[in-house]
């Protein structure tokens, strides 16, 4: 059955995990391929091309930050961190969120009411971008390193009060830097 399913859905044009992930047993497929779609790995900021990005990062790393993809849920590292610190752009180093303003959202990544570097609604000197994603047919918003344009996750807004709005971040898109103090 699963064999058959998969078939069909590559059909249609979805694909599998390009690094096999596993998880339970069973193959993962995420979104349908578009027609004429361009390797997001191929952004060249700071003048990385896309192959440096795969020597830097690790093929799920790569996947989900130059490829937009999404890490299984309940499988990040990061996910049940609890130790002050920020945590910061896997392909830049860029800081992005801070420890304080993380909070367990029960949906299998880690979630924070707002980015690094945020002044009420004033997301100006924070290191993250907001941009439409219409990728999967209904209107989200994707959250991207605006140094690197790293894919982290998506922003929704059934966080908790009073901002309201949940990030909610792909764990293989951060690393994690305790404070010192």
């Amino acid at each position: 059955m699963a064999r058959l399913l998969l078939q069909g859905l590559s059909r249609l044009g979805w694909r599998e995990l390009p690094f096999g992930a596993v998880h339970r047993g069973a193959r993962v497929c995420l979104g349908p391929r578009r027609a004429g779609h361009q390797d997001v790995g191929s952004f060249k900021k700071h003048g990385e091309p896309a192959t440096d990005w795969k020597k830097k990062l690790t093929p799920e790393q790569y996947y989900v930050t130059r490829e937009k993809g999404t890490e299984l849920p309940f499988s990040g590292d990061l996910l049940n961190n609890t130790e002050s610190g920020i945590y910061h752009c896997v392909c830049c180093d860029s800081p992005l969120f801070s420890s304080e303003k993380k909070f367990c959202s029960g949906t299998g990544w880690p979630s924070f009411t707002e980015a690094y570097g945020t002044s009420g609604s004033d997301e100006s000197k924070s290191n993250i971008l907001r941009r439409p994603d219409y990728s999967l047919g209904s209107a989200r918003v994707e959250v991207v390193c605006k140094q690197c344009e790293a894919h982290l996750g998506h922003v929704f807004p059934d966080g908790p009060e009073p901002i309201g709005q949940r990030f909610c971040i792909n764990s293989v898109a951060l690393t994690f830097k305790p404070n010192l103090n």
